[in-house]
């Protein structure tokens, strides 16, 4: 995460609309994409909120996450044109995670999710550090008629996720029926918000995209419908994702990170006519990538971090992007970046440099965890 080293500096980091309800819940926050966000709550801490979305339900305020509105006739065609996956494979009412690729280098710019309302109107979740820069590059590109919206303020947006996490939306009376990657409208506290199927967990989980000035009325229902329900932070986030395999973006794609090496070709449409960075993903695809992303998870006692080198004996083969203490399997894992030459299978152990020890880790695919999302 950002960290930030002034009172000046932090007096410039936008609040979520909840800021006063995580302040009630004793949150210690953290600086974020440009914002103020609870890194946890106190009396629950990583492990216990961890634990209840893997086993119960938990409620994320990810409110600090982009939304960009591009409208008009052609919009989803001009997205598609530009965004790496293909819209046409979805209709209206899905959604769908693509890719913002750089068109010279094809280095990933942000990863996001579009829902496809119409022909006319698509509306992204890009990451926080990153909406302007998605929505300034779609802007410049829009033909006449489309308009390229950052409305990244005017939302905020709940996760609720985990196996129970259907019940508790059931008993509010909003829609837990639709399948996953799919979205759809409804009313709670007198409130119209979006449910989407979708999350960061691996876990069963909703979405709720709201008016971010009744937020605070759709965060008090929810609490108000269950006594076990548990608030997380983004620290419980980000082990969920990374036992997942998930990537983050500026660690696991970036800038300096194409799909092809991070593992995402999934999210291209390889047979479109044009996506930003087509033609150099296209050839790096047919060469193969030097480097591609990778999963590890600890023999030894150890707990692998962003930037820590890994061995195969005395030769360094790669970097750590992600990595954590897996507070469901009890040991760490990581994603890393490694060298394609020479191939390493997986099951093949390493060694990461913690602090000048190596210690040994297993090349394993990623998830680490079975995904429960469907």
């Amino acid at each position: 995460m950002t960290e930030v080293t002034s009172d000046a500096a932090e007096t410039r980091l936008r609040r979520s609309p909840l800021h006063e309800r995580h302040t009630a819940l004793g949150a210690k926050f953290a600086p974020f994409g440009g914002w103020q966000m609870p890194l946890e709550y106190a009396g629950g801490g990583v492990l216990k909120e961890h634990t209840a979305v893997r086993t119960g339900v938990g409620v994320f305020d990810v409110s600090h996450l982009g939304k960009v509105r591009v409208a008009g006739p052609g919009a989803a065609d001009f997205v598609n044109a530009c965004l790496t996956n293909d819209l046409g494979r979805i209709a209206p009412g899905k959604a769908q995670y693509t890719l913002c690729c750089d068109d010279a280098t094809g280095g990933v710019v942000d990863d996001i999710i579009a829902y496809l309302h119409a022909d006319d109107h698509v509306f992204l979740v890009p990451n926080a550090a990153n909406t302007a820069e998605v929505a300034r590059r779609l802007r410049a590109a829009a033909p006449a008629g489309v308009t390229v919206t950052d409305e990244h303020e005017a939302y905020a947006v709940l996760a609720v996720q985990g196996p129970r996490s259907a019940e508790l939306l059931d008993g509010l009376g909003l829609p837990t029926g639709h399948e996953y990657m799919s979205f759809s409208t409804a009313t709670l506290a007198g409130v119209e918000l979006t449910v989407c199927r979708t999350g960061y967990t691996g876990e069963l989980g909703y979405e709720l995209v709201v008016p971010a000035e009744h937020a605070v009325a759709v965060w008090d229902a929810i609490f108000a419908a269950a006594a076990d329900v548990r608030a997380c932070g983004l620290a419980a986030r980000d082990t969920l994702r990374t036992e997942m395999g998930y990537p983050l973006h500026g660690q696991d794609l970036s800038p300096e990170i194409t799909p092809v090496q991070g593992r995402s070709g999934w999210a291209v449409g390889w047979d479109k006519p044009a996506f930003w960075g087509r033609d150099v993903l296209r050839a790096e695809k047919a060469a193969g990538p030097a480097r591609t992303l990778r999963g590890l998870t600890a023999v030894d006692r150890a707990i692998p971090r962003p930037g820590m080198a890994v061995y195969a004996g005395d030769k360094q083969v790669g970097t750590v992007t992600s990595g954590t203490f897996s507070p469901t399997l009890k040991h760490g894992v990581a994603l890393a970046l490694v060298d394609t030459d020479p191939k390493l299978p997986d099951g093949e152990e390493l060694e990461v440099d913690i602090r000048g020890r190596r210690a040994r880790m297993r090349l394993t695919k990623p998830p680490f965890v079975q995904p429960s999302v469907r």
